[in-house]
Order: C-alpha cells, then structure tokens, then sequence
C-alpha cells in the first residue's frame, strides 16, 4: 500500500517546531492509521527504539524518511539534538517499536524535556497493549491501575506485588518471556492461586493467545511450554467484601515476627489461625 492516495486532502501537513507522538501498531500493521502515516512521511525526521523496526514499517507504505535511533541507551545524548532540531523550526515524530510511546520507554523525558523548552507536543494516538488487554479482559475498566514492568530489585518487586494483592482495582503489568514464569509463581505467592487474571500475548498478531482464568490454571498452562512474544497480564482487583486469598507472603512475616517475639511455632500458627480464620496447619507448613 501505498499512502499519497489514500491519505485524504483534508489531511493537514506537520507544523513546524512540533514533536509529534505517534502510536504504532503492537502487531498488526494494518492497526497503523492513516494520520500517523501522513506524519510520519512529513515531518524533518523520525526518532525511533529501533531504526530497523521502524524501516520495516514505513517501507510497507511506502514512506522514505530519515530515521535516528532513541532508546534507553542513548537518550540521554540524543534528547538535547531533538530539542534543538524542534528550536529549530523543524517537526519530529517519536515513535517506538511498538505502540504508544513513553510508554515503559525513555520518550517520557523527551517529552519533559520538550515542554519544559515551551515546545508544543501533539500526539497521534494508535494502539497500546495495556488498553487492548483490558478491555478484552472483562475485567472492571472504569478505574485501573498501570504499572508496566516490575522492577528486579527484590525488596522492592515484593512492596508492590504486596500492594497488588490488596488492590481492588484492576491491576495491568508488562513482563518479558524470560521472566514470565517466575512472576506467576510470586503472583501465587502474594495474591493467591485462585485470583482472577488474563494473559495476553502476541496481541494482534496470527498466533494472538488469551489465557485466564486464575493464577493456577495460567500456570498450570505454561508449565512446559516456552515462552515467545510480548506479554500483557491482568489481575482482577480483590472484592473486598468477601474473605481475601490467603497472603503467603504476609502470612510468613508475620509468623516470622511472632515467632522472633518469643512464641513457639504452634503458639503462632494458632494465634494466626484465629486472626485469619484459616486453618492452623497451612500456617505452620508455610514456616
């Protein structure tokens, strides 16, 4: 396809000394819409993740256009060149491999770094895994909250999958293929194997796959299969009106602590028992 005669004569040319945020497709390239094409083939450059990405990308539009790369990696050399090209008087498209940018990715202090600079950003949206996923959930969408990637850290990955297992608003996370597994087994941990999640992968892609529907059985699911593709899970909140799913994770701090004040082990796992309304011995197995 090629875009000089599909675009529409309504539609208008880039501004100059403007930074335009695009969204791209997360898989399907015909998800790209016909405004985003039209930005991307006119403005002075494109600023992208991955330079080989992106080439796929236009070339399928038949867009030819000056491509530099913007990552993690080289943001902080490249923000200052954006900048200046914006000052002067030239229009910039960000985009990133796939999505919406500033998304888990580095575009965010651009765009601080823009605005601060009194330039005008105008974004053109497109499709976001996080969105995608929720809505196709069936999970509450109303109010949620995003928390992309985890970080690696262990004292602070465990404060916010504690938080998460105490959320009662629909919760949507990022994770790698690599990684993936161990988050289920932590998820299991802090929330429970009967909690309510959806895992997408590959969204909109041929191999697209949507598994839910507890903890348990996404594992149960994976447990010898390997992992490829991008992955998008989210985890229905707690109703907080019905007894909540037994926090391994709490429930072994707080045995730890009893037990440190001088309990015996029966004494805080009976304590325990009574607090949580669960059976002693599940207690007393987890120390």
């Amino acid at each position: 396809m090629n875009i000089n005669s599909s675009l529409s004569h309504r539609s208008r040319e880039p501004e100059n000394s403007v930074l335009y945020i695009v969204g791209t497709p997360i898989g399907n390239l015909d998800d790209i819409s016909l405004r985003a094409l039209h930005i991307l083939k006119n403005v002075a450059f494109i600023a992208c993740e991955d330079t080989r990405q992106t080439k796929k990308l236009i070339s399928k539009f038949g867009i030819s256009n000056k491509l530099i790369s913007f990552h993690q990696h080289n943001s902080i050399n490249k923000i200052p060149f954006i900048v200046d090209s914006l000052k002067e008087q030239k229009s910039v498209a960000l985009v990133s491999d796939a999505g919406m940018p500033s998304i888990c990715d580095p575009g965010e202090n651009l765009i601080q770094k823009v605005r601060e600079n009194n330039i005008d950003v105008i974004c053109i949206p497109g499709p976001c895994a996080a969105i995608t996923a929720l809505v196709s959930s069936g999970f509450k969408s109303s109010s949620f909250i995003f928390l992309g990637f985890l970080p690696k850290k262990k004292k602070e990955r465990d404060e916010i999958l504690l938080k998460i297992s105490n959320f009662d608003k629909t919760t949507i996370l990022y994770e790698s293929p690599h990684r993936f597994k161990k988050l289920l087994v932590e998820l299991k941990i802090f929330c429970g194997g009967n909690r309510e999640i959806q895992v997408f992968r590959e969204l909109t892609k041929k191999y697209e796959e949507q598994i839910g529907i507890t903890i348990d059985m996404v594992i149960n699911h994976f447990e010898n299969k390997n992992i490829i593709g991008e992955i998008t899970i989210v985890i229905n909140g707690i109703n907080k009106n019905k007894t909540s799913e037994i926090n391994e994770y709490t429930l072994k701090k707080d045995l730890n602590e009893l037990i440190d004040a001088g309990l015996t082990l029966s004494a805080a796992s009976s304590y325990l028992a009574k607090k949580k309304n669960i059976k002693k011995n599940l207690i007393y197995n987890l120390y």
